[in-house]
């Protein structure tokens, strides 16, 4: 066999130690892999020894007469791909090469391959599933499975469930990692990292989130061939563009760190989030403190965050309430650790199948009472709901609505909410925001994502975003009537002098 591309084209293809191991891991198996899971960062070869892999079944000693073999991509250009690579292989080496006397040949056209001798036969498919059925396939590749979006894949399914006439069929899944953990890729990864189906092998490269994403050991991490076949400048060149650029990073870290991240750019990267992570202070005390309160629906995340001025950085404080009844069920379809928040503190789980607004309301009430509440913004969606809660609590009418009300109704289109987000970003960015690593705050940080309208406004927006978000909705409002308090340097000349004149 001869390297297809790049700048070993034409060489003989020598497996690496790293490449020979999870061979081993596939075919050593005593329980017969039926799936292997590969994953790794872009540019470490799965693509090639995808199509080795193929050859070895087609024409190999793996190969099963008139068998057929199939491998399956969401598009029809990544669909050619491993067609491409597998037939740049075949005419490379002329004891497979039909032209030269070997023994495949190729279809270029209907992206196939054809072994006469033994009857074997390779297809191409893209993600039109009505080409699958009827299918009886002995080997498939699925190619970046991680594109799929969401837990199901009508072409992965069909190939899978065609195989049930087949004596011991294998799979191969290549793919860097899906977005998110309800993709259908990260879904058979956790299973299979659980180990409770033995005949299912799995090798995850990643970086741990907990690594400097530009280090050289994160891209060590999730790239086998670091520094070998894959080019280590170029790859230290991608992470350089990320850290200048955060609008990259999603990109960086899916793609090179093999890590579970959008490739749409969230509100707030991760590292800046993580920036801003210093401790918050133990109370308001004394303190001006605004807010912003997300109800969201009564069975659902309700989230209210509180945030004062400390010197020139704005301490944040939230507040999560789910309901305590089936907690653990909702964790479980979430796929979030609700219930070990709730245990750690960071999360109330109100009595009963809802977030009684009554709940809601009395704790506000006692917010109030503890502190200097300048504002709680609020989404008018269900205030009505809300608002005799409030009076029944104790605050007045004069407090709940009208021109000195503690509470101010935040629009969620894109006039209102463009500026607060500007504010938020601008204090997230130059690290004047302290948020403590609230870990239910936090995954609401990294789950939002932006929706923009024609002239640039932009808006969270919970149809577009990966998961819950309340929190950083809450936060956005905090922000937002926040905008009038001043900061005081405490070096200022004028100011000093204003204090000495008073």
């Amino acid at each position: 066999m001869r390297v297809p591309e790049g700048r070993l084209v034409g060489k003989p293809l020598v497996l690496r130690e790293w490449q020979k191991s999870e061979l081993r891991k596939i075919y050593d198996n005593p329980n017969k892999t039926r799936r292997a899971i590969l994953s790794f960062g872009r540019k470490n070869g799965k693509t090639a020894l995808a199509a080795c892999l193929l050859l070895l079944h087609l024409c190999g000693p793996e190969a099963r007469p008139n068998s057929q073999l199939f491998s399956a991509a969401q598009s029809r250009e990544q669909a050619a791909v491993l067609f491409a690579l597998a037939a740049k292989m075949v005419r490379m080496n002329p004891a497979l090469d039909i032209a030269h006397g070997g023994v495949v040949t190729i279809r270029d056209t209907a992206k196939q391959l054809y072994c006469a001798e033994l009857g074997t036969l390779y297809r191409a498919l893209s993600a039109d599933a009505s080409t699958a059925y009827g299918l009886s396939p002995v080997f498939i590749v699925h190619d970046e499975l991680g594109q799929v979006k969401g837990p199901r894949s009508e072409l992965y399914e069909a190939l899978e469930t065609a195989t049930g006439a087949q004596d011991d069929p294998l799979s191969i899944v290549i793919s860097t990692q899906a977005p998110t953990d309800g993709d259908l890729l990260s879904v058979l990864i956790d299973d299979a990292m659980r180990g409770e189906d033995k005949r299912t092998v799995v090798s995850l490269y990643t970086a741990a989130p907990e690594m400097d994403p530009f280090s050289e050991d994160a891209m060590r991490a999730a790239n086998p061939a670091f520094g070998d076949f894959q080019n280590a400048e170029e790859t230290k060149a991608m992470g350089e563009d990320a850290r200048r650029m955060p609008s990259r990073e999603p990109e960086y870290r899916n793609l090179i760190l093999n890590q579970r991240v959008d490739m749409n750019a969230p509100f707030v990267s991760r590292t800046i989030w993580k920036n801003c992570g210093a401790p918050v202070v133990p109370d308001f005390d004394g303190l001006p403190v605004y807010g912003g309160l997300d109800l969201s629906e009564v069975s659902d995340l309700t989230a209210l965050v509180l945030m004062a001025p400390v010197e020139q950085t704005w301490h944040v404080k939230p507040t999560f309430w789910l309901p305590g009844a089936n907690l653990r069920d909702k964790a479980r379809s979430d796929r979030v650790p609700y219930d070990t928040w709730r245990d750690q503190g960071y999360l109330v789980a109100a009595p009963g199948n809802t977030v009684d607004y009554e709940y809601v309301a009395a704790h506000l009430y006692e917010v109030c009472e503890r502190n200097d509440v300048r504002k709680i913004g609020f989404d008018r969606w269900n205030w009505r709901h809300l608002k005799p809660w409030l009076l029944r609590a104790g605050f007045t009418e004069d407090q709940v609505e009208g021109e000195y009300a503690i509470f101010a109704d935040i629009g969620q289109g894109f006039q209102t909410m463009s500026p607060a987000l500007r504010d938020l970003e601008s204090a997230l960015l130059n690290g004047r925001i302290a948020h403590g690593m609230h870990p239910v705050l936090t995954m609401c940080a990294a789950n939002a994502t932006v929706q923009s309208d024609p002239a640039g406004n932009r808006k969270l927006s919970k149809s577009k975003s990966h998961g819950r978000i309340d929190g950083m909705v809450a936060l956005a409002m905090a922000m937002s009537v926040a905008g009038t308090h001043e900061f005081v340097d405490p070096h200022s000349a004028y100011e000093t002098h204003d204090l000495l004149v008073l």
